[in-house]
């Protein structure tokens, strides 16, 4: 979603402040833009995001998306773009989705929680880097105040440590930070932070001037104490007055939770009971892992990472032509969301795609919408979920030029072609040149700087990046940089942390682990020059790919 800088009226008593990653939006006017906004904030699938995807949108399912929009804003259901629609649309919001997670069966309890919550009630946080033009002593105190919110209605605690491990990190950043999501200067994301499940950590844009107890500039405590909802397990709610709105009120005075903020945080956690015993089992970097609380727990989330997390290592990563995310392991498979681990899961790969064998080797899903999956020499092709006729085919019939036994492949975003990654070697294959396979490949994987060889399974995913991913760690390839991201902390990053939810997992990294070199490696401009002298050509080929001119859509016919 396109952002600007000045849309944000300052009004004199009140100021429109957003909580998790507030974003202040350009109008939204035409068909296009709706669409694109319905699928940033849940309504529509994620694919929807990019206008070059192909995907044609019905009339009813664009109206259905509508609908669910204008009720959840509270508008009328008409199902049209209608001037009021249009407005709320156009309005500064939370860039954090919407519909996330499952919301309670009761009317009269509006709230959602996103399906992950921690396992213990005594938890710590440290704020490893204050922001410039607050204080650390008063910063310390409105956070301090944020987390108390939540500790006075719940039987929570919350222990502010100076160094170490600890369960919530909070940190003051400037644009890119190393989580993907980077700030955008004055008045566009204040702030976003994670679901437990990713375990909890709050960061906020350094280039906001925070306040305290001011209608001036950004109140600290109210979106700290919004942040902290999410940081805890909580979606947005749909009830206007409610903290957890999504269209976030600024500074109150008088701020007091809404009962809609209070029964659901204590759907997770309980109520606050001063005669309970702590239940502290003095563990304060357990990652939530430790004693569970004697709350009922939402459906579908105890155990259900539990064959996923005894050995984190994967088989392949896809996205299905429907936008959904799946992650292969053995004889079962994982629907992945962007907020965690979905819910019902694992399922047997069996029952939903039938004749499909487990343990594959590699996924992917083409621009002609079918899925194909490849195990040894063989490979399969999938309609959603149905084979189509005559499957499975020799490898070598259907992507001549490509090895057996292949490790991982995906789609590239830079070009639109098919890679398959095999040892210390790749190859690109174009189903419409002949033959699909030119005589320069294979080429070394060191090409894609920073990626080890004998990687596992790789996915380019909704948010723009792709992921390699090598036992139990991954790597994030920007590809607008051609290289693996600098973040901290460092890639690679363990996999049962930060994707699956593992909470017995590190949240760093794994030290014993090293990507490929990349000394001496040629910049993005310089494979760019090097290009036409025929220097740099492993590199070059790969990268000039990217700016070809395909000028065909033709269908993969294998």
């Amino acid at each position: 979603m396109a952002t600007c800088k000045s849309c944000i009226a300052l009004m004199s008593s009140l100021v429109l402040l957003l909580s998790c990653a507030l974003r202040c939006t350009v109008a939204v006017q035409t068909d296009a833009q709706a669409m694109m906004y319905l699928s940033q904030f849940g309504y529509l699938s994620p694919s929807m995001k990019n206008p070059n995807s192909g995907h044609i949108m019905s009339e009813e399912t664009m109206a259905r998306a509508l609908m669910e929009f204008q009720s959840f804003v509270g508008l009328n259901l008409t199902g049209h773009l209608d001037d009021e629609t249009l407005h709320y649309m156009s309005m500064p919001r939370c860039g954090v989705r919407d519909k996330v997670g499952f919301a309670t069966d009761s009317r009269s309890r509006r709230y959602a929680l996103q399906g992950s919550r921690w396992r213990v009630k005594d938890l710590t946080y440290k704020i490893s880097k204050y922001p410039k033009l607050l204080g650390k002593s008063e910063t310390d105190s409105e956070i301090r105040k944020a987390f108390d919110v939540w500790s006075d209605v719940t039987p929570l605690t919350f222990t502010h440590k100076k160094s170490g491990q600890v369960h919530i990190e909070i940190r003051f950043e400037k644009g890119e930070h190393g989580d993907g999501d980077p700030f955008d200067g004055p008045g566009g994301t204040l702030a976003h932070a994670f679901f437990p499940v990713y375990g909890g950590d709050a960061h906020f844009d350094d280039s906001e001037k925070w306040s305290i107890g001011s209608f001036k500039g950004t109140n600290l405590f109210q979106v700290a104490a919004h942040e902290f909802g999410h940081s805890l397990g909580l979606s947005h709610s749909d009830v206007r007055s409610a903290l957890m709105a999504p269209f976030y009120r600024g500074y109150n005075p008088s701020f007091n939770l809404d009962s809609d903020d209070v029964e659901a945080i204590q759907a997770l956690y309980g109520a606050s009971t001063s005669g309970e015993g702590s239940d502290n089992d003095d563990d304060s970097t357990s990652q939530g892992s430790g004693k569970k609380t004697t709350t009922q727990e939402p459906p579908g989330t105890e155990g259900s990472d539990a064959e996923l997390c005894t050995d984190t290592k994967v088989n392949a990563l896809f996205n299905s032509a429907a936008g959904e995310t799946f992650v292969f392991k053995g004889d079962y498979y994982w629907k992945l969301t962007d907020d965690g681990l979905a819910q019902g899961f694992p399922k047997s790969i069996a029952g939903t795609w039938s004749g499909l064998p487990g343990n594959i080797d590699a996924a992917f899903t083409y621009k002609n919408g079918k899925t194909y999956f490849f195990k040894g020499t063989k490979y399969w092709k999938y309609t959603d979920t149905t084979m189509d006729d005559g499957y499975p085919k020799d490898i070598s019939d259907g992507f001549a030029g490509i090895p057996d036994n292949v490790d991982a492949a995906l789609v590239w975003s830079g070009n639109g072609k098919i890679y398959f990654f095999k040892g210390s070697k790749f190859w690109k294959f174009d189903p419409m040149q002949k033959p699909p396979v030119k005589s320069t490949y294979p080429k070394p994987i060191s090409n894609w700087d920073g990626i080890p060889d004998n990687i596992d399974a790789v996915l380019h995913y909704t948010n723009g990046y792709t992921y390699f991913f090598k036992d139990e760690n991954y790597y994030r390839f920007n590809d607008r940089t051609f290289a693996v991201d600098t973040a901290d902390p460092p890639f690679p990053r363990n996999a049962g942390y930060w994707w699956f939810g593992c909470r017995a997992e590190n949240k760093g990294h794994r030290q014993e682990v090293t990507a490929a070199p990349s000394i001496l490696r040629p910049t993005w401009m310089e494979v760019r020059r090097d290009h036409k002298g025929n220097q740099n050509t492993d590199v070059g080929d790969l990268i000039m790919d990217a700016e070809e001119d395909s000028g065909h859509t033709g269908i993969l016919k294998m």
